[in-house]
């Protein structure tokens, strides 16, 4: 018998644990942004910041009932869309669960979101929903001209005990934004930069988030 076996198992599934949760801050976004990217595509809906190859030359008026084609917005929505219908059918499939109905993208992401805890037992299952739920979230903050999503974090600094948790999914950590936060590294730059922070790498999400809330 592999006596590594069982530490194999346990980190395995420590892992698929990790993916869920990293899953749901992914999921959480990504049901907060993806309205806002059909507002974007909407006539009129169009913020000032939001990237895009359309231009308007000077003093050129648009024609009554008209609207620029926002091209990238769409290939976002349509990318996203797809990429939700098959994650939403590849988890029932592989959780031998019956074929998903047809349901509105968020509807469709709060199915998901509700199937993460069974999903938590199958570590290949697990990290397809992390990094699918990444790589769409992504796609809808570069649409939406955001430089990149912030999400909440449950739990408690540990090292200066306030609500101040952030994630920041893009860079892969956790940052405590407390301005007067300070750990207790004599190395770390938060004790001598006021504009450092303090961060955790992504595999400490679920323990930070579990931590005193």
């Amino acid at each position: 018998m592999n006596a590594t076996a069982p530490d194999d198992h346990t980190r395995g599934a420590a892992e698929a644990d990790g993916a869920t949760h990293d899953a749901a801050l992914w999921i959480e976004t990504l049901l907060r942004q993806f309205p806002e990217l059909l507002t974007e595509l909407a006539p009129g809906g169009r913020s000032p910041s939001a990237p895009g190859p359309y231009r308007r030359e000077a003093g050129a008026r648009p024609s009554p009932g008209t609207a620029p084609l926002r091209l990238y917005v769409s290939d976002a929505i349509r990318d996203i869309t797809d990429g939700v219908v098959e994650l939403d059918e590849a988890v029932h499939d592989r959780l031998r669960l019956p074929r998903p109905r047809r349901a509105p993208v968020p509807e469709r992401l709060a199915r998901i979101a509700a199937l993460l805890d069974r999903a938590a037992a199958d570590e290949v299952l697990a990290a397809h929903i992390r990094d699918e739920t990444r790589r769409m979230t992504r796609r809808c903050a570069r649409a939406l001209g955001e430089a990149e999503p912030v999400v909440r974090v449950r739990g408690r600094c540990p090292w200066c005990d306030s609500v101040s948790l952030r994630a920041f999914p893009a860079r892969q950590a956790v940052l405590c934004v407390n301005p007067a936060c300070r750990c207790d590294d004599a190395l770390c730059d938060c004790r001598t930069d006021p504009a450092h922070r303090h961060a955790w790498p992504e595999a400490e999400w679920r323990r930070l988030g579990e931590a005193r809330s």
